[in-house]
């Protein structure tokens, strides 16, 4: 009961997305320039001598946005018979038409990973890596299924978790004979591996899943090895970090604690989750005076949410900001919505953007 709770949760925060606003008003983070040349590798990087002590937003940008495929055309073998996180027994016969549909858009990039990116007929609207930007849409109003869209599409097989809705556009898919695959919902450094395996099997491809996970586990160790050479090692030195989900038009303002997905990628940066240090589980609502007694270094966002309080400056009006060290800086870093909490492929290279951001935010 738990964990439903825990999903619905996330996808009633999520579809707020839809609210957010498309130009950054005065005092959003302006998004550094990004010079032709290829960035200092990360672990040539001097960092701040005490990144505490910076000021200011900063926007935190992934050099390689798209997703690089371990195969090129992958021939399945199919069919696959796999038992999907809620236990049902699924066989794909076809995986010629393929939809992967998430909050976080992390089944698509997987999928793109896998090499079967050009038989991916449609995206939700987290799913923007360049390769699928062009996919017609089958949500609306953020993060809302459209089950007409779905059919029109003709999938012969579906990706989801339990983060969309409504539900009964996926069992009415099922009711059509279109099998529908449902993995776990939980996003994190400990899941990525699991969901590239159990994507790629429902796939009929687990060769180019096992290269998949193995290649990612690769790019992370190292990133997370050169990040440790920039973070302070000292514990009481330490960037304490928290994730808000901001979305200004409807006044909902979330703190992102413990397996969130948040907390993993804090950790992994070298920083201190301050969320999960004062008890947060999952997502709540901000409490000003939690969030005060957290005592934040830096307050890490999604760039629609920023730009949904107008910026910088109108983050400092949200109740409880402006009276935390990250406040009186300003040091607010924020990342593309489709980047931030996606996982996935693009892992390493979302820590590496913002690693950048928090230890070496003017050499980067």
């Amino acid at each position: 009961m738990r964990g439903r709770l825990r999903a619905a949760l996330l996808t009633c925060v999520a579809g707020l997305l839809a609210g957010c606003v498309a130009v950054p008003p005065p005092g959003a983070a302006e998004e550094p320039a990004r010079p032709g040349a290829p960035r200092t590798p990360l672990a040539q990087l001097t960092g701040l001598a005490d990144p505490r002590s910076h000021t200011g937003p900063t926007t935190a940008v992934v050099e390689q946005a798209d997703i690089t495929p371990v195969a090129t055309d992958p021939r399945p073998a199919l069919p696959a018979t796999v038992t999907d996180d809620q236990g049902a027994s699924v066989t794909v016969t076809d995986a010629s038409r393929i939809l992967a549909l998430d909050v976080s858009g992390t089944l698509a990039a997987t999928v793109f990973g896998l090499g079967l990116g050009p038989n991916v007929v449609g995206r939700d609207v987290s799913t923007g890596f360049p390769a699928a930007q062009d996919l017609p849409l089958v949500t609306v109003n953020g993060h809302q299924l459209n089950a007409e869209a779905i059919v029109n599409l003709r999938p012969t097989v579906i990706l989801t978790d339990t983060t969309l809705g409504p539900w009964d556009a996926m069992l009415q898919l099922r009711d059509m004979g279109v099998p529908v695959v449902v993995v776990t919902h939980k996003r994190g450094m400990d899941t990525n591996a699991a969901i590239v395996h159990d994507v790629a099997a429902a796939l009929g491809v687990p060769e180019q899943g096992r290269a998949l996970a193995d290649r990612m586990a690769r790019e992370i160790a190292a990133t997370t090895e050169a990040v440790s050479r920039l973070a302070p090692a000292e514990p009481d030195r330490k960037l304490r970090v928290v994730f808000l989900y901001l979305r200004g038009q409807a006044g909902v303002y979330y703190l992102f604690g413990k397996g969130s997905g948040a907390d993993s990628l804090i950790t992994a940066l070298g920083a201190v989750d301050v969320a999960t240090e004062v008890g947060i589980d999952g997502m709540r609502p901000v409490n000003p005076e939690a969030l005060t007694r957290a005592k934040p270094d830096v307050i890490l966002m999604m760039t629609k949410g920023l730009e949904s309080v107008g910026g910088a400056e109108g983050a400092l009006e949200v109740p409880g900001i402006a009276q935390t060290p990250a406040g009186e800086r300003r040091r607010f870093v924020d990342m593309s919505d489709h980047q931030v909490l996606g996982f996935g492929p693009l892992t390493a290279s979302v820590l590496d953007g913002l690693a950048r951001a928090l230890y070496a935010p003017e050499g980067s």
